[in-house]
């Protein structure tokens, strides 16, 4: 079946707008009459069809980087007081991609359908997660949906830029050590073994380092394929089994304890927790709602039990402040930032500095360690390049040394 949006007159004469489905367009006009509509016009919004439209909306994806830009669209024109309906259509209409067109139509239609924004939008969980719609609804509860679009699309521009920082400052390490892989591979693989056929006719005993390469060069040669498949094996089994539980929760357990690493993952999920509860506390969202929310943004399953004990306590009648100085795992700022909001009756802005304040210092800790590991890699793949270089010319100082003797 089609969608057809529709204009009519009502028994009294009032204008009703909304959406029907049926087959043709005289099929919409004779439910129309059913529902004793007067129909003035009725125009086709979709163009599939029966199941295979159904297919094409669950196919469609809209990327961190479109839900950035739609966000920050409906907010500047639904804060110029456009309506909600109009505002959708309005950027579903200049949308280049076809998938962000046909997934906001599709949240149009639901909402002359009669349903709420957020609702509309989570019936597209793989564009607009749970977080997001909940954010929305906040904002329509309280009366300030353009406030609060325009603050989520500010965490979404924020989030979105610090991920773009991160991907683009790996890139090169990645290369390097890619191509230093590479390199070795070749040597071991390719170089080693033919130079090393040369020393076999002469009978002589080989240096200890010359033979461990030709024993690992050997091993590569012949196992390698082997090799690569445990690997991948290896690498497909984790993956999985991080899916189970109690293992994810040993892994990230472990992760906390790593020196540096620990430090970024309690940083990074700090920032997250208090900037979307920041935001939603300022979108008129109750802390406990808020923090409900803000939840489902921590990824390391340690924290998450912490945050899940600290919803607990403020159900119980304990403060933010002393629920988050209580459980372990979170940077004591997130606790007295909070406990200083509460006193002071800002608390959404105390957390957005508070989130602020980690964000830099995961950017700075980021950059460094970056700017460190193009060097590690250069200096590791130098003495690997090296060994083996040296396990070659090792024989043959030994052959000089015994020609001049």
């Amino acid at each position: 079946m089609r969608t057809f949006e529709y204009e009519a007159l009502d028994r009294n004469g009032r204008t009703r707008k909304g959406v029907v489905s049926a087959d043709t367009a005289r099929a919409a006009r004779r439910e129309l009459r059913r529902k004793q509509l007067m129909p003035v016009r009725v125009d086709a919004t979709d163009t599939n069809t029966g199941a295979g439209a159904g297919l094409s909306l669950q196919r469609d994806h809209i990327s961190g980087k479109d839900v950035s830009l739609v966000t920050r669209q409906m907010a500047t024109l639904i804060g110029a007081a456009a309506p909600v309906e109009e505002a959708i259509n309005t950027v579903a209409a200049q949308a280049e991609k076809p998938s962000v067109k046909r997934t906001l139509m599709a949240v149009r239609t639901s909402i002359m359908e009669g349903h709420r924004l957020s609702d509309a939008l989570s019936q597209h969980p793989k564009s607009f997660d749970r977080l997001y719609c909940a954010m929305v609804a906040a904002g329509e509860s309280s009366g300030h949906l353009g406030a609060v679009l325009d603050r989520l699309s500010d965490h979404l521009e924020r989030s979105q830029k610090l991920r773009s920082k991160v991907r683009t400052a790996m890139i090169y390490p990645t290369a390097l050590a890619l191509t230093a892989i590479g390199v070795v591979i070749a040597l071991m693989t390719f170089v080693v073994p033919k130079v090393v056929d040369q020393f076999d006719t002469m009978g002589q005993t080989l240096p200890a380092l010359t033979r461990l390469m030709i024993i690992l060069s050997d091993g590569m040669r012949d196992y390698g394929l082997i090799i690569a498949a445990g690997l991948a094996v290896a690498v497909f089994a984790f993956s999985r089994a991080l899916k189970l539980p109690a293992f994810r929760f040993a892994v990230d357990r472990l992760l906390l304890r790593l020196p540096l690493v620990g430090k970024l993952v309690r940083g990074l999920n700090a920032a997250r927790l208090a900037r979307t509860l920041s935001t939603l506390i300022a979108s008129g969202a109750p802390v406990l709602d808020g923090l409900r929310a803000a939840a489902r943004t921590v990824t390391n399953t340690v924290l998450k039990s912490s945050i899940e004990t600290v919803v607990t306590m403020v159900e119980e009648g304990a403060s933010l402040s002393t629920a988050l100085k209580r459980v372990e795992g979170f940077p004591p700022m997130v606790g007295y930032m909070a406990a200083a909001g509460e006193n002071s009756g800002r608390l959404d802005d105390m957390l957005a500095k508070a989130a602020s304040y980690m964000e830099d210092e995961f950017e700075n800790i980021t950059s460094a360690a970056v700017s460190l590991l193009e060097p590690a890699i250069i200096i590791v793949m130098g003495g690997v390049v090296a060994t083996i270089v040296l396990s070659i010319l090792l024989p043959i100082m030994q052959l000089n040394t015994l020609a001049l003797g």
